[in-house]
């Protein structure tokens, strides 16, 4: 069991990987008072020394193992691609340390329950980097709707496409490196629909793959008692407007584009309509809420953070895990791959 760190010094971080995900975290992290990034790995020794100096970064490691064994890091932040995650976030653990692991935090439930029960085990604090449940216009529209704002939930929208063209060797596209829509843009809107409708008696899904095999557009519609009550939507080829709104029985509301990471929110209801500015704007890339809500359960000594809950993260995965089935999609070493 991890000691809760004491307010009087920084949470000390370290870095497995060293991409641009990883390269926007440092930034923010750097606008935060209570949190440094210590140490840095990649595979490449020279590209974890690079990133290492353009953040300031003390310590940089050509091998992930070397990292986790740093007795100066209090947490480990994984940014690698998700068919890594498992087999590192393991490593970390075995080493004591606590984890925020980059979204997916798994490729499946069955691993992701794997790396949970292995955080439990070992008294660390473990959280998927689901950033957008941590965003200050997320928690606004929950007290919003606790409030009676838009009056008795009735639905969610939620659409995500990022319009690349087709690439093989693009991330998204590529199966051995985990590529698809679904776990890297529909994890989004599966996430939000969650949070605010919880689990679903039935998700119907269609959609279409690339050349590839991988998941290019894919709509989910989750039902409710018989009642369809989310509609969620993702393409890695297909652009679209990326907005996302709550419908209730006296209103709605609506958050402003990229929905993930929302840079505004709309209430309509009997009162008009009025907009609820972003408090991140202005500040770095929108990550420091998470990186608050890392600390501040470090600093409590939590061992999960009760806005992204290890339960939520597995049965969102076990969503996920359907949906990819249902369309066709199965990566290199799962059961029934080829």
């Amino acid at each position: 069991m991890y000691a809760a760190i004491d307010p009087g010094r920084p949470v000390r971080w370290g870095f497995i990987g060293a991409g641009g995900i990883a390269d926007k975290l440092a930034n923010d992290i750097g606008l935060t008072e209570g949190n440094v990034v210590v140490a840095v790995s990649a595979r490449d020794a020279g590209r974890a020394a690079d990133f290492a100096k353009r953040h300031g970064i003390e310590r940089s490691y050509g091998s992930y193992k070397e990292l986790v064994a740093d007795d100066g890091v209090d947490v480990v932040y994984i940014a690698t691609t998700h068919p890594g995650h498992k087999s590192q976030s393991l490593m970390a653990i075995e080493a004591g340390k606590s984890l925020l692991i980059e979204k997916p935090v798994c490729l499946n439930a069955a691993d992701a329950r794997e790396v949970f029960r292995a955080a439990v085990s070992a008294g660390v604090f473990a959280m998927e980097a689901m950033w957008m449940r941590c965003n200050p216009l997320v928690l606004r529209a929950e007290q919003l709707i606790a409030e009676g704002a838009i009056g008795e939930v009735q639905g969610v929208r939620f659409e995500f496409g990022l319009g690349i063209p087709f690439d093989p060797t693009h991330r998204l596209f590529e199966l051995a490196n985990g590529g698809g829509a679904l776990l890297d843009l529909g994890i989004y809107p599966a996430s939000f629909a969650f949070h605010f409708l919880g689990l679903p008696d039935e998700v119907r899904t269609v959609g279409t793959l690339s050349p590839t095999g991988s998941d290019d557009i894919v709509a989910m519609q989750w039902i409710y008692a018989d009642v369809p009550r989310a509609d969620l939507w993702c393409s890695a080829t297909v652009h679209a407007p990326n907005k996302s709104a709550i419908r209730g029985t006296k209103g709605w509301l609506e958050f402003q584009p990229m929905a993930w990471r929302p840079t505004g929110l709309i209430v309509h209801n009997a009162d008009g309509e009025y907009l609820i500015p972003d408090p991140l704007d202005g500040h770095g890339f929108g990550y420091t809420a998470q990186v608050l809500e890392v600390e501040r359960c470090l600093r409590e000594g939590l061992t999960e953070s009760p806005l992204v809950p290890t339960a939520d993260t597995i049965a969102i995965l076990e969503i996920l895990d359907g949906a990819r089935a249902a369309v066709g999609v199965v990566y290199p070493g799962e059961k029934g791959s080829r």
